[in-house]
């Protein structure tokens, strides 16, 4: 079994932030966690944090013991909704590795929460250094355990920590290693990214992306090559367009003729209709998003706030006067973490749009219907391309993805949490998350994972 640990970047910075009140003491934390589980993978999710209060612990800089009956309630729901424990504590010294008080801790806890909870699926521990770094272990119900394969965190910076060995540098990687650190060359041919949308902004940004070495792709797209659209997608021939080959299957040749290593996943299918691709996305530790649908946007921000993964989307706007000319050229980078503020929060859709796509994509009759009588607003459907401003847009999103990887700008990462471009205008705004509206009904189901129905939309097959 391989064993992923995900934190939101919200519940990362309540848990370090507990876990070292700067006493040098030993602190504790309780995490109710949704789980994912398939094909030989289990990924615990933090959902719901309890602190237990330091002034009811007894407390060390290498010891800590308090009660356990304040965690009943979490216990009574990880048993109705099949959900795991997660104890986290700190090590104010860095120790780097359980202690025996620690075994002896986990063995008397891990026990009674098997005894709650009627599952064979595992339950956890892990501990926060000074320096930020999470690591941790699994517990199965005869009370083995197994290290976290990776331990993430979604938020304003990307944090991964996983126990793969360090992968060698090769000619081609040099440059990269110059500019951002082995490190960070590292981290990015182990990370598997998901590209949803491979035409005006997706095929630059995959592109980029198996050109900066990433380790594994996965490409969603359900459309063929036309002629109409060869002007603005990277690899594709006329050729293509007369054999009606799909874009996920261009790319995909064309990334294994670069040779630089990087793996290909590909779908050919629209996402609500493709229950193996939303799989293979949930496995990803990162989301692109380039697609124009609302209800493509919607789903793709349902799924990434569910499992913790960091979520990035990127639009492009043209609005022409009709006479020829352009009125307005706008795109917008927007990163999205887990229980925070959504594309619908900041106001990039609403909730009649989102209801028209899904009924044009389930019930296009009556949608037209409807349109006719003017109980729903239009969706502009066809909109132009320009290639520059999708590959400058794709340009910079790939700059804020290695920011939050590896930060490097002068403001904090929080600080992009919205990226806007006016091109008439000559400008560009940065807005923080904090100036942002957090979404309530997304920060509710944060972390959730596995449930039915899937994502808590009845509209998926």
């Amino acid at each position: 079994m391989h064993y992923q640990l995900r934190i939101s970047g919200k519940h990362y910075q309540i848990l370090q932030h507990h876990l070292f009140p700067g006493d040098g003491k030993e602190a504790v934390a309780v995490v109710l966690c949704g789980r994912h589980e398939q094909d030989g993978l289990s990924i615990l999710l933090t959902h719901k944090i309890k602190l237990i209060p330091h002034e009811e612990c007894k407390r060390d800089e290498d010891y800590i013991n308090w009660k356990t009956d304040c965690i009943v309630p979490l216990l009574e729901e990880a048993e109705k909704s099949n959900m795991a424990i997660l104890k986290i504590h700190s090590h104010p010294g860095g120790y780097e590795q359980f202690s025996d008080i620690d075994n002896e801790s986990d063995s008397s806890l891990f026990t009674s929460v098997f005894g709650w909870c009627d599952s064979d699926s595992v339950h956890a521990s892990a501990i926060m250094l000074p320096t930020g770094e999470i690591f941790g272990r699994v517990f199965t119900p005869n009370m083995e355990s197994q290290s976290f394969n990776k331990v993430s965190v979604a938020g304003h910076q990307i944090m991964i920590w996983d126990n793969d060995k360090d992968i060698q540098s090769d000619d081609f990687s040099v440059r990269t290693v110059q500019a951002f650190g082995e490190g960070t060359y590292s981290m990015l041919k182990k990370l598997k990214i998901g590209v949803i949308g491979c035409s005006g902004t997706g095929s630059p940004t995959i592109e980029q992306l198996s050109r900066l070495g990433i380790g594994t792709l996965v490409i969603v797209d359900p459309d063929i090559v036309e002629k109409k659209n060869l002007n603005r997608i990277l690899n594709t021939t006329i050729e293509d367009a007369k054999l009606k080959r799909y874009k996920t299957e261009v790319l995909e040749s064309a990334i294994n003729k670069f040779g630089l290593g990087t793996k290909v996943i590909t779908f050919n299918r629209n996402l609500y209709d493709s229950k193996d691709s939303l799989l293979e996305l949930i496995t990803c530790d990162i989301i692109i998003g380039c697609v124009d649908s609302v209800d493509g946007r919607h789903l793709i921000s349902q799924l990434t706030n569910f499992y913790h993964i960091p979520y990035f989307d990127l639009g492009v706007r043209l609005k022409a006067d009709g006479k020829g000319n352009i009125d307005a050229i706008v795109a917008s980078i927007n990163y999205l973490q887990p229980g925070l503020s959504t594309l619908l929060s900041r106001g990039l859709y609403d909730t009649e749009r989102l209801r028209a796509e899904g009924m044009q994509r389930q019930n296009p009759n009556e949608y037209t219907e409807l349109l006719k009588q003017k109980y729903i607003s239009g969706i502009d459907v066809d909109r132009p391309a320009v290639i520059s401003i999708n590959m400058q847009i794709s340009s910079m999103a790939m700059i804020e993805l290695l920011n939050r990887l590896h930060v490097f700008k002068d403001e904090k990462p929080d600080q992009y949490a919205k990226v806007m471009i006016d091109y008439c205008g000559g400008c560009i705004e940065n807005t923080s998350e904090e100036d942002l509206k957090i979404d309530e009904y997304a920060s509710k189901w944060a972390g959730r994972g596995d449930c039915m129905p899937f994502l808590r939309m009845t509209d998926l097959k």
